[in-house]
């Protein structure tokens, strides 16, 4: 959760190069994946920082337009729930539960769900450097692990204790001792981020 103008300067710092972007601004025509996230960030600092009427309204106005881009693009991505380092790699429906927690540096791909079950408050909680294939359901009360691969079209319904491994399948299981390393953007690891 972004609690300062510092810590809101970093996550757009991470999330640029999760994202691969070796130039410092969006172009003007592309990059909508990364305007979304700038304003998903933006949105949230107003929101979590605000303290002056002005910024209030501010923040009101950005939630409104980051309704608006959500729709749009087809993600329903509550604020708050990602930390640094988010990489969204294409359009299509990503569904996250607003309790759900995920760590720094998640790369995650269209057709997500992340959620609680059947109106359970309980939601997943994600480490660190995850990896999340197209397709895959994370769903209930879980912890998983930092480190970790989940492949495409899994059903995680489990917890993940053990760093480092890839889990697939329906319901997920350990497939094997890769971690997610390969499948996050290497800029990372260039830039002491990962």
């Amino acid at each position: 959760m972004i609690k300062s103008k510092k810590e809101y300067k970093f996550f757009l710092e991470c999330d640029r190069v999760a994202l691969g972007k070796k130039y410092r601004k969006p172009k003007i025509i592309g990059d909508e994946i990364w305007k979304f996230e700038i304003l998903m960030r933006k949105t949230e600092y107003y929101k979590n920082c605000s303290k002056t009427i002005f910024e209030k309204a501010l923040s009101l106005y950005l939630q409104y337009r980051y309704y608006k881009e959500r729709v749009k693009l087809g993600f329903s991505i509550p604020l708050n729930c990602f930390g640094p380092g988010l990489s969204i790699a294409h359009y299509g429906t990503i569904v996250v539960n607003g309790n759900s927690k995920i760590g720094k540096n998640c790369r995650i791909q269209e057709c997500v769900t992340i959620g609680a079950t059947n109106g359970s408050r309980e939601a997943p909680i994600l480490g660190d450097n995850i990896f999340i294939g197209s397709g895959a359901r994370i769903i209930g009360n879980i912890k998983i692990a930092n480190d970790i691969a989940i492949g495409a079209n899994s059903f995680v319904n489990k917890n993940f204790d053990e760093s480092g491994i890839t889990i697939a399948g329906i319901p997920a299981k350990k497939v094997s001792n890769n971690n997610s390393h390969s499948n996050l953007n290497t800029l990372l690891k260039e830039k002491n981020l990962l």
